[in-house]
């Protein structure tokens, strides 16, 4: 198979939604049909002792939720399917929007019970903002929830985008009998069970049968009337207009019961699209090319604990990726070669000789790359959008075990380095000061550096509002703004100038007193 045809067949996507939708648990069916695991785990159960595929960080384990994205690839169909799990708490936002800027669609969770969240909607305003396509899953309809037309006005209402149903529900909750699959013209009926990893359906291709009406009762004329509503409200899918994040495909169904997930891969596999172009400072890039390229979207630490192990994640962007092959580190402006690139499940990784565009290659790391770097052929190319987001809550950081100085900062620097938090040093005072976008990362820092570094900090309060990045064409108006602000400024780890404010209001009136200083919420500027 050639590279174009390899490029053709991958298909890379995140999986995104409001904590407790029940996205880790989709990826874990999805990764089951897809035959990547052949059992599979639970995010909290006091039954299934394994734990989910893609929380394999023991904190995540604990706790019950995401903290990173994971990674995990499979073939299913003929494709190469490139699945990026992403958290779903608010707290760890920064590193869902980073994720989303290396897919090419999204499917986004929905619970049925709860409707769209704040969340979501977050999410959602990032990939409108990037024209994502995106895929909506109804989930959990095995409980009681809203009506799946009180569902569908909510998802048009605060998500701002046209919907078509794909599939549609007959029944909630005890009263769940199935879904009519309006893409394929069938419908497939529930069966609940206690297993997790088969399925039990049967398949009627007629939503009139005698055996529908015999097995669902009164809800198969329900049904049919529900049918008839839906053709007549909502537009029929059009993957044109889906390409261009016009209208978003919605699929109804229950991830713990393995019901409704194949209706979705088998959609997403027909209509998703393969890498396009993306836009690089210089130019635009198209994976068609033959020369490689990528960027780094994310760093992890200690994947493998016993290792030490650090990975730089590749999304490669054009050309193909080969082993051994030695690549253009644009920003450290020198070569470097790769033995032992990985291909990923979530922490499980194999070496791969060769990888094309859509693919995420994990890049052992001593310390060479930093979010939003690029590798080339040797063209100079700068790719965008990863950004570090102004933090909103901080901590003074100092070191509770003097005799683990050397841990500690080595800790603080490679975990800083993923992104899992900010690092300012006052001009004044010297200290140290720890930023964050969420209140739970620093937890999450806190956790890691002892469990994963054997070192301990220590977190004292700073009454601060919010922490931007400062700029000016003019070094003297910096000079100045730098003189008469100093007791609010510091220093971030690259030597960059941040005002760190202690309400709205200090930053209006700096504005105010300073128009030609430019005050910037992300450190991408």
């Amino acid at each position: 198979m050639d590279r174009l045809q390899e490029i053709a067949r991958r298909r890379t996507f995140a999986i995104v939604s409001h904590p407790d939708a029940g996205k880790t648990t989709l990826t874990e069916k999805l990764l089951l049909f897809g035959g990547a695991i052949q059992v599979a785990g639970a995010v909290k159960s006091n039954k299934i002792k394994r734990a989910a595929t893609s929380d394999f960080m023991e904190i995540e384990k604990q706790r019950g939720i995401s903290v990173a994205t994971s990674v995990m690839a499979f073939e299913y169909g003929g494709l190469k399917i490139n699945i990026l799990d992403t958290p779903g708490h608010q707290d760890f936002v920064e590193d869902t929007f980073r994720t989303l800027t290396v897919v090419d669609s999204v499917i986004v969770v929905v619970d049925s019970a709860k409707g769209v969240e704040a969340q979501t909607e977050k999410l959602m305003e990032v990939c409108r903002r990037r024209h994502t396509p995106v895929i909506v899953f109804v989930n959990k309809l095995d409980r009681d929830g809203l009506d799946p037309f009180d569902v569908l006005d909510e998802l048009e209402s605060k998500l701002s985008i046209t919907v078509s149903p794909m599939t549609w529900p007959a029944g909630m909750g005890h009263g769940f009998r199935g879904v009519w699959n309006r893409h394929a013209g069938r419908f497939c009926i529930f069966s609940p069970h206690g297993k997790q990893d088969s399925e039990d359906v049967v398949i009627v291709d007629d939503v009139r049968d005698p055996l529908l009406t015999q097995r669902l009762g009164y809800a198969a004329e329900k049904l049919a009337e529900d049918l008839d509503m839906v053709g007549g409200v909502y537009p029929q899918f059009d993957r044109g207009r889906w390409l261009k994040g016009e209208i978003a495909p919605v699929f109804f169904g229950s991830a713990i019961n393995n019901f409704g997930v194949k209706e979705l891969l088998d959609c997403f596999v027909e209509i998703a699209p393969p890498p396009g172009d993306v836009l690089a400072e210089e130019r635009s890039v198209s994976p068609g090319e033959e020369k490689f390229s990528g960027f780094v979207f994310k760093i992890h630490a200690n994947m493998d604990p016993r290792h030490r192990d650090r990975l730089a994640f590749l999304r490669i962007v054009s050309g193909s990726f080969q082993r051994n092959e030695a690549y253009y580190h644009v920003r450290l402006e020198r070569q470097l070669r790769f033995s032992s690139p990985h291909a990923f499940l979530a922490d499980k990784k194999e070496i791969v000789d060769e990888a094309f565009p859509g693919d995420i290659v994990g890049l052992p790391d001593s310390g060479n790359f930093k979010l939003g770097d690029t590798l080339t052929a040797g063209e100079i190319l700068h790719y965008r959008g990863v950004p570090s987001f102004a933090p909103e809550h901080f901590r003074y950081v100092d070191n509770a075990d003097p005799m683990r100085a050397k841990q500690l900062s080595k800790g603080l620097s490679e975990l800083l380095d993923e992104g899992v938090a900010q690092l300012f040093t006052s001009l004044t005072s010297g200290r140290k000061i720890v930023g964050t976008v969420g209140v739970l990362q620093l937890e999450v820092l806190q956790y890691r550096l002892e469990h994963e570094y054997n070192a301990k900090c220590r977190y004292q309060p700073i009454e601060m509002h919010k922490a931007c990045w400062v700029s000016s064409d003019d070094p003297d108006v910096l000079a100045e703004f730098r003189r008469k602000r100093e007791a609010s400024c510091a220093l971030d780890r690259h030597g960059r100038l941040v005002f760190l404010a202690h309400s709205a209001w200090a930053i209006k009136l700096a504005q105010d007193d300073f128009p030609r200083i430019q005050f910037h919420y992300s450190s991408e500027f």
